[in-house]
């Protein structure tokens, strides 16, 4: 499975978070996944690289060129595949993904999961979406749709086309095909 993973690029996050990347990438290797992530060498996405490349996994950097500059990218991804833009990468990624997680991360990596979660919505594609809610990191997040959802800004069933999981084994359980 090939499994499209946002997340933070910023390296001056609690370590907790990069520990959890890090687990989630190692577990993802050892089922024989695939990672698809935007490329970078730090933060979130370097913690699950690493974590990928230390069990011997694959991973797919996709990224905008002008990301392509010392220290920004991770060097040792299988392949690296550059776009002109920040909006090409996106749909390379959701072209590449059979599934998507998000991790910890800011405006970016929650942009990402939001255009997932509405092409999802809206019957563009079918494909599981998890978060990994690293001490609780994304709770809030939940209860503000919880509460858009109760007030009819979206529909219930929207809250239905993701789920949340704190642990990364129990995350990928519920990502995998049944």
């Amino acid at each position: 499975m090939n499994i499209c993973v946002f997340g933070a690029s910023s390296d001056t996050i609690d370590s907790r978070y990069l520990a959890a990347g890090e687990e989630l990438g190692r577990r993802m290797a050892q089922r024989g996944h695939s990672l698809i992530f935007g490329g970078g060498a730090t933060g979130m996405m370097g913690a699950v690289v690493r974590g990928v490349t230390a069990e011997g996994g694959s991973s797919t950097g996709i990224a905008p060129r002008f990301f392509d500059q010392e220290g920004v990218l991770y060097p040792a991804c299988n392949r690296m595949i550059f776009t002109g833009t920040m909006r090409e990468r996106k749909e390379k990624m959701e072209q590449m993904a059979d599934g998507f997680i998000m991790t910890p991360g800011g405006i970016g990596t929650l942009e990402e999961f939001f255009e997932v979660l509405t092409l999802k919505q809206l019957g563009q594609h079918d494909k599981p979406i998890g978060i990994l809610n690293t001490a609780g990191c994304f709770s809030s997040l939940e209860a503000l749709l919880k509460e858009l959802a109760k007030t009819g800004f979206m529909t219930e069933e929207c809250l239905q086309l993701f789920f949340m999981e704190k642990d990364p084994e129990k995350l990928l359980d519920r990502i995998e095909p049944m």
